[in-house]
């Protein structure tokens, strides 16, 4: 949860390694080819490479887990070119590493000189790397450490810190992507040492924050009960009243618990569970639309579970309708009456609306010393006064700007105390409805009117009942009509498939907690759900800010409910109300292919003969699509990650929301909105958008080289000439060495005939020209062997990483607005 949410103590006189001798008395250096292991084994410091990059960075990581996770790395923004690295301690007593022209790319210089001393490095069993200085009578002193400069983690005994005057601070820095561990475009740091908070920065924008830190927690964070026993433990500590510190202390039950700061801009608490041998999440922010700051705009309150999740705070109005209907609601919203506090007239005072359980606005003012009710006085007094709020470790505080970023909590939380003019204070419509039925009976009995109210307000609730099932039947309809407006209207039973309610959807979901989330992309959330019959789900929820539209969301509908094939994912219903829109899956356990692919543990799972049931499943899926099923569908964004892999690791061809159904004779058509993924998209398309069976074809192929590879196409980098991965593969494949690129995994001479033919098979599909490349009941037959004699493959179309991005950025203008979907990148 955020905020809720090793050192080889050698000797001092060697320093162990794990390829070898080291004596750091004499060498005093670590090579790229060596490790430095604490004592407990359970840190190692060492050169590295991330993925899919070859530069070399010194970095302190756990030990004995897996993928690798390097939680501080010294070199970030100047990497080692090559393995020629070396950390080293100069004559001078200085800490650098030196490339092999000897060139310093990262130094840590101390003001005090080792002149009768001896400078070691040591890892300890917290994970904190120190340089300590031993003077000759033994006696030592620690001269710089790496817990007190962090990158992208938080440890037990790690901290962030500002000074009173806001001259200096710790802060992390997030990684620029998951491949790139330089400082990215996401900052986490305290914003003031008074009224304190955890800021996470876009920029200089505000993306996040914890809200006040009132003593013992951050007041604008969730606490669930079934973590308390882990709840994160944070100590203030003020230095010399200089100073603010929060100390993170970690949960002792758990093994490497720590904050990670993500290059996407979320702050998790992980931990490292033994029994299941994999990262835990305890918590993470922001995890909805809500977390996100400023989300309503000014005055207006987000709840994650309604529809729509922006509403103006009671007594306010949106600024702008057209936008606020729209689903933009940063344009906020604007008092409907004007207080009354400081004016003539004998106008009735202005009162409080209470909010409960709720993320107090930004921008707090503190006021010490003060009670509960002095606060309320204080706050009525003050014609500035726009809302207060009273916590015991907090004190007494107040807005008098504006309200930004609140959030409606399900539990936690505090009360805010809103001012509003006294006319729209209490439940304004019921009680005029009611009252009027009680003068009608007049003095015939309070029974009667009773009655008379109790009849009132039943209709009342009918009247919304009903409201809310004429909205549903409209939503559906809305669907049903873009169909009928379309080019083969009547070709399916859509009421056949089921509309959900969303309040369905919230309870199978635990109202979308983050327990239940599988994954994320450019369309919105996939939750793991629960019905009511038993049946696991995953729910596709798309953000308001989704590049996947109505469009795309009723394609998907009508699509896929047409379509009936094992190596299909199906869709067991869908929730339109309001601007949700959600689409409900069978459940699959082992999410997407791509989740197993790149990772270097999962990947083990994956041998060849299991990749050639994947790839064989994926062609007969496309197969029902191209020729088989009652409509011809043209996928358009086939990739790894919309290839879903149930529980025998069988694949399913999932997303259909970019899908286009072609007409009887169609064999091709055009676009001037190119949708899909860079990288995957072929020549014609992406250049031209000229698409057919043959893009899907393309698209196909390069997912047969990644299988083959376990290299992406889109993330794949030849420096010497700058070629794709279709390139580097075409290039080693002309000049006899293919088989040199094969994942290792899987590169066995038993395996060696059928890899082979599905090199060559692979080329034959990303071949430039359309007419060259095979159909896929043409691909089955010469992975089937039935076409013994395959044909020389030509150049592939991007083989080269200049040209595909000359090619696609000149198409940019070409495009409607938000068509482009790219490809969601996994974290490390």
């Amino acid at each position: 949860m955020l905020f809720v949410c090793v050192f080889f103590a050698y000797s001092c006189l060697a320093l162990l390694m794990s390829t070898g001798i080291a004596d750091a008395t004499t060498i005093q250096l670590l090579e790229d080819s060596e490790t430095l292991f604490s004592p407990n084994a359970k840190y190692r410091l060492g050169f590295f490479s991330p993925p899919d990059n070859t530069n070399r960075y010194l970095g302190i990581s756990f030990n004995a887990v897996s993928p690798t996770y390097y939680f501080w790395i010294a070199n970030r923004n100047n990497p080692v070119k090559d393995s020629s690295g070396v950390l080293r301690i100069s004559e001078g007593g200085i800490l650098e590493i030196v490339n092999g022209r000897n060139n310093t790319l990262w130094s840590f210089n101390s003001s005090s000189q080792a002149l009768n001393a001896t400078r070691k490095i040591q890892l300890l069993d917290s994970g904190n790397l120190q340089l300590i200085e031993l003077d000759k009578g033994g006696n030592s002193r620690v001269i710089w450490q790496s817990f007190e400069y962090p990158t992208d983690a938080l440890l037990p005994s790690m901290s962030i810190s500002i000074s009173i005057q806001n001259t200096t601070a710790t802060k992390l820095q997030a990684w620029k992507s998951p491949s790139d561990p330089s400082e990215g475009r996401f900052t986490l740091a305290l914003d003031s040492a008074t009224n304190t908070q955890v800021i996470v920065w876009d920029g200089d924008q505000r993306h996040y924050r914890t809200g006040p830190w009132n003593g013992n927690l951050f007041l604008g964070l969730i606490y669930p009960d079934s973590t308390n026993d882990y709840a994160d433990t944070f100590i203030q500590k003020n230095v010399a009243q200089d100073e603010v510190i929060f100390l993170y202390i970690g949960v002792n039950q758990l093994s490497f618990p720590h904050y990670y700061f993500s290059y996407d801009g979320t702050v998790s608490e992980i931990y490292w569970d033994l029994g299941k041998k994999s990262w835990q999440t305890l918590y993470k922010v922001p995890d909805d639309l809500c977390d996100y700051y400023g989300k309503c705009g000014d005055f207006g309150i987000c709840d994650p579970v309604k529809s729509p999740i922006c509403q103006c705070l009671k007594g306010f109005v949106p600024k702008n309708s057209r936008e606020w209907k729209a689903g933009n609601w940063s344009s906020g919203c604007v008092r409907r009456t004007t207080l009354q506090c400081g004016k003539q007239g004998g106008g009735k005072p202005d009162g409080f609306q209470v909010l409960n359980t709720v993320k107090l606005p930004d921008l707090e003012v503190w006021l010490q010393g003060i009670n509960l009710i002095n606060c309320r006085t204080m706050c009525l007094n003050n014609c500035s006064c726009l809302a207060y709020a009273y916590d015991q470790g907090a004190g007494c505080m107040y807005w008098t700007n504006t309200l930004i970023d609140i959030q409606q909590f399900p539990s936690s939380g505090i009360t805010l105390n809103l001012r509003l003019a006294h006319s729209e204070l209490g439940n304004k419509g019921r009680p005029k409805v009611v009252n009027a039925a009680a003068v009608t009976v007049g003095n015939k009995g309070r029974l009667k009117a009773v009655i008379a109210a109790t009849v009132t307000i039943a209709l009342i609730v009918l009247r919304m009942w009903f409201n809310r099932w004429k909205a549903k039947q409209a939503s559906k309809r809305s669907i049903l009509d873009h169909l009928n407006h379309g080019d083969h209207k009547n070709q399916t039973k859509l009421e056949e498939l089921p509309l959900i309610d969303f309040k369905d959807l919230a309870v199978a979901t635990d109202n979308f907690h983050h327990n239940t989330l599988l994954g994320r992309g450019g369309f919105g959330k996939v939750y793991k759900g629960l019905l009511g019959d038993g049946r696991e789900i995953a729910v596709k929820r798309l953000s308001a800010a989704s590049l996947q539209g109505v469009e795309e969301f009723t394609n998907e509908v009508i699509v896929i409910s047409r379509l009936q094939h094992k190596n299909l994912v199906s869709l067991i219903g869908f929730c339109v109300e309001g601007e949700e829109k959600l689409l409900v899956y069978e459940y699959m356990p082992n999410k997407s292919l791509s989740a197993f692919l790149f990772d270097s543990t999962k990947r083990e799972l994956l041998d060849w003969p299991t990749r050639f049931n994947i790839i064989e499943g994926i062609c007969r899926g496309l197969i029902y699509l191209h020729r088989d099923s009652r409509l011809r569908i043209i996928h358009r964004d086939l990739k790894a990650s919309n290839i879903l892999l149930d529980e025998q690791l069988n694949p399913k061809i999932a997303d259909f929301g970019m899908a286009r159904i072609f007409g009887h004779g169609q064999d091709k058509d055009e676009t001037r909105r190119i949708v899909g993924t860079y990288g995957y998209m072929a020549p014609e398309y992406a250049m031209d958008g000229h698409f057919s069976e043959k893009s899907d074809v393309y698209s196909f192929g390069v997912l047969l080289l990644e299988i083959l590879t376990a290299q992406k196409n889109n993330a794949f980098w030849y420096e010497d000439e700058s070629l794709t991965l279709l390139g580097y593969v075409w290039k080693l494949w002309v000049e006899g060495d293919a088989g040199s690129i094969i994942d290792p995994l899987i590169s066995d001479p038993l395996n060696k005939k059928e890899i082979d033919r599905s090199i060559v098979v692979g080329l034959l599909c990303v071949q430039e020209n359309v007419n060259d490349r095979p159909n896929m009941s043409n691909v089955m037959s010469m992975f089937s062997s039935e076409i013994a004699d395959l044909p020389q493959p030509k150049e592939p179309g991007f083989n080269k990483r200049h040209m595909f991005m000359d090619a696609t950025s000149s198409n940019l203008n070409q495009m409607s607005g938000g068509a482009l979907s790219m490809t969601a990148v996994s974290g490390r």
